[in-house]
């Protein structure tokens, strides 16, 4: 029960991040927003560790470095898909990342039942809605679909390495999932040497947007520690539900009716691989 409480934690926190963040995104540019929402969740991070005061308790959470690279490149990912398409669309394609765990659990001896089957194909028939609507030539592929598929693959290969890094410190494998995702975003930076330049005013709700982030990863480290990596990341993966809600009331956003149903049928299939 304390994992399964964890990890809807986990899927709150972030959804309410995955929604702010790339909403300034729009405004500022994705990889200006993220240099300071990540700086903004390694200072928090850092300073519980500091008080702390302890080493980490297994080498295992170095596994954490992984799951920072493919998480944070699904982030930008992410974001990116955010400035381009409606977030009540990409945020649920995004979620059948939850598919990524529940297929390492196969491999790794876990069986999945029928109804996670059942979730995992409504998902995926979900996905097909969603991402075309209408267009005067016939249906097209909407914006940020592609962005949204390749965020679900970097999320999804983030859950089974901080499940195992979390496993065996969740306190240092937030801190290290952060030092790295932080490098990564930095090392982006000076490479593509983007603008930066802020109202000071944003840096504080940016830094809250870091944390929140950083919150959630906390969550599903300590989740790890007492629940199996097919339970506790596809209920991580529910953050879409709170994404879409905010979109819906925040932002009046509205899509075709077979968007629509996709969505439905994606947020239900990712529901149904968690109850399985």
């Amino acid at each position: 029960m304390k994992a399964i409480a964890l990890a809807l934690g986990a899927s709150l926190t972030w959804g309410v991040a995955d929604f702010f963040g790339p909403l300034k995104g729009r405004t500022y540019g994705a990889l200006r927003v993220l240099f300071y929402v990540q700086l903004g969740g390694l200072a928090a991070i850092a300073a519980v560790v500091a008080v702390r005061g302890q080493g980490p308790a297994d080498s295992a959470a170095l596994l954490a470095i992984p799951a920072a690279i493919s998480g944070t490149l699904g982030l930008y990912a992410y974001y990116r898909g955010m400035a381009v398409g409606a977030m009540s669309i990409v945020a649920p394609i995004a979620g059948i990342s939850a598919v990524v765990p529940v297929t390492f659990g196969i491999v790794t001896g876990e069986r999945p039942s029928s109804w996670q089957l059942l979730g995992i194909a409504a998902a995926l028939g979900g996905v097909f809605l969603a991402s075309r609507e209408p267009g005067r030539g016939g249906p097209k592929i909407a914006a940020g679909v592609g962005l949204a598929l390749l965020a679900a693959v970097g999320f999804g290969g983030y859950f089974p390495a901080m499940h195992a890094a979390g496993d065996a410190d969740f306190w240092w494998a937030a801190l290290i999932f952060r030092m790295t995702s932080t490098s990564v975003i930095l090392a982006t930076v000076a490479i593509r040497r983007p603008a930066l330049g802020i109202e000071r005013v944003q840096i504080p709700l940016l830094a809250l947007i870091g944390i929140g982030d950083m919150l959630g990863n906390l969550l599903f480290a300590a989740a790890s520690t007492s629940g199996l990596v097919s339970v506790t990341s596809v209920l991580a993966s529910l953050y879409p539900i709170v994404t879409v809600i905010l979109a819906r009331l925040v932002l009046n956003e509205r899509v075709a009716r077979a968007q629509e149903a996709g969505i439905v049928l994606t947020l239900a299939g990712v529901a149904l691989i968690s109850a399985g």
